[in-house]
C-alpha cells in the first residue's frame, strides 16, 4: 500500500489535542484544519492509528482533492480516480458525503454524480456494464467546501469513538471521544486518582482508565480497511500485537463513580467489565450531596446533567450551586467539569482558572477548569 494522505474528523475543539496524538505516535506530516487532522502514511500507519488514536471519529483515505465549481467539474475530478487499484468487480461502493458554502448544494445531485463517475471508471477498466455490489464495501465519502472537493474512502466502518465497551448507555451519553480529550486536558496518568459524581454510563472513567492504562481504545474491534485485500489484516493484527504488549500492568489509577440512577451505576459497572477495565473503577448509587474525596489528591472529572438534556433549566442551576458547595466542602483542589450551562461559574460560586469551549457531538459546551 503505498503513502497516501489520511484524513481524520474530529469534534470541533479537538483538533490541537488529535494532532499531538498523532505526533506522539511518530506519524508523519500530521497538519490540523478546522475539524480535521490530517496525516501521511502507509497501511502500518493507518492500522496503528486506527487502534490508538483516542480522539479522532473516523480516518479516511483522501484519493482525490480539485475544485468542483460545476457538476461536470465534479464528474470528470472523481472519474479521473484509478477507482480500479481500490474497488473490485464485485464490491460495493456507496457515496455520501456534505457540501458547505459551495456552488453544488444538493447533496443527493452530488451523490448521483460521483456514483456514476465511479461507474464509468470501472466499466472502462472492467470491461462490464453492470456491477452488483455484493462483496466487501468501499464506503465513498465527499465533502465539497468552497467549492474544493475532497473524495475519500472511509477505512473505518463504524466511528471510532465506538470502541466496543458501551452497547448500552444512559440518556445522554458523552461521546468518548471526548471523554478521552478531556482526560488528555486533565494529564490523567497511570497513578491518577479520579472521581466523577455523575457517571451515567461510566464513560469518563472508562476512557480515563484506557489512558492510564496505556490500553489502546480500538484493540477490541474490527475496521472496514481489515476487509480489503489491498490493505489486509496483517497490519492490524501487528498493530494488535504490539498494542497488547505496550498494556501497562504496574498502572495504579483508581476511580470512584457515582450516580443517584442505580441504573447508571448497573451500567458503568457493565462497560468497565466489558472494556478490561472492571477492577480499576468502582461505582455507587449516590447523590452528589453526599459527595466525598477519597483522597485529596483526588481529580474531579464530571458532565453534570443540564436542561439540554436531563434536567429542567432551574434544577440544573440549582444542581449547579450544589456541586459549588460540597466540591468546597470535600476539598476538591482539581476539578474539570464539562456543560453548556452558561452561567456554571455564577452559580458555582468561583470562576474557573481556564476554559475551553468543545463540542459534545453538535452540541456547544464549555469545559471549566479549576487547579486550587
Amino acid at each position: 500500500m503505498e503513502p497516501f494522505r489520511f484524513v481524520c474528523p474530529c469534534l470541533f475543539g479537538l483538533e490541537g489535542i488529535l494532532a499531538g496524538e498523532m505526533r506522539r505516535l511518530g506519524l508523519q506530516e500530521v497538519a490540523a484544519e478546522n475539524g480535521r487532522v490530517c496525516f501521511r502514511g502507509n497501511a502500518e500507519d493507518l492500522a496503528r492509528a486506527s487502534l490508538w488514536l483516542r480522539t479522532a471519529e473516523r480516518i479516511l483515505i483522501e484519493v482525490a482533492a480539485f475544485p468542483a465549481p460545476t457538476f461536470d467539474a465534479l464528474f470528470e475530478g472523481v472519474k479521473a480516480v484509478p477507482w480500479e487499484n481500490f474497488i473490485g468487480r464485485q464490491d460495493a461502493f456507496p457515496v455520501k458525503g456534505w457540501a458547505l458554502n459551495s456552488a453544488l448544494h444538493s447533496i443527493p445531485d452530488c451523490q448521483s454524480i460521483i456514483k456514476k463517475a465511479v461507474v464509468e471508471r470501472l466499466k472502462s477498466a472492467y470491461s462490464i456494464t453492470w456491477f452488483e455490489e455484493t462483496g466487501v464495501k468501499y464506503q465513498i465519502q465527499f465533502s465539497i467546501m468552497k467549492d474544493q472537493a475532497s473524495i475519500m474512502l472511509d477505512t473505518s466502518g463504524a466511528g471510532l469513538h465506538k470502541r466496543g465497551y458501551r452497547e448500552n448507555a444512559n440518556a445522554a451519553p458523552l461521546r468518548e471521544t471526548l471523554a478521552a480529550a478531556i482526560a488528555d486536558l486533565a494529564f490523567v496518568k497511570k497513578d491518577t486518582i479520579l472521581c466523577d459524581p455523575f457517571c451515567g454510563s461510566g464513560t469518563i472513567l472508562i476512557e480515563s482508565a484506557l489512558r492510564a492504562k496505556n490500553i489502546a481504545p480500538g484493540i477490541r474491534r474490527r475496521f472496514a480497511a481489515e476487509t480489503w485485500d489491498w490493505v489486509g489484516r496483517k497490519p492490524f493484527e501487528e498493530a494488535r500485537a504490539e498494542a497488547l504488549e505496550k498494556i501497562d500492568p504496574t498502572a495504579g489509577f483508581h476511580a470512584y463513580g457515582g450516580d443517584i440512577d442505580p441504573g447508571a451505576v448497573r451500567l458503568t459497572l457493565q462497560n468497565a467489565k466489558k472494556a478490561g477495565v472492571g477492577k480499576m473503577i468502582d461505582a455507587v448509587c449516590r447523590d452528589v450531596a453526599d459527595f466525598s474525596l477519597p483522597t485529596e489528591e483526588a481529580v474531579v472529572i464530571c458532565n453534570p446533567p443540564y436542561g439540554e438534556r436531563m434536567l429542567d433549566r432551574p434544577a440544573a442551576d440549582a444542581l449547579a450551586k450544589k456541586m459549588g458547595e460540597v466540591f468546597r466542602r470535600a476539598g476538591a483542589k482539581k476539578i474539570y467539569v464539562i456543560t453548556e450551562n452558561e452561567s456554571f461559574e455564577t452559580l458555582f460560586g468561583r470562576p474557573a482558572d481556564k476554559r475551553r469551549k468543545l463540542y459534545n457531538g453538535m452540541l456547544r459546551c464549555n469545559l471549566y477548569l479549576y487547579f486550587r
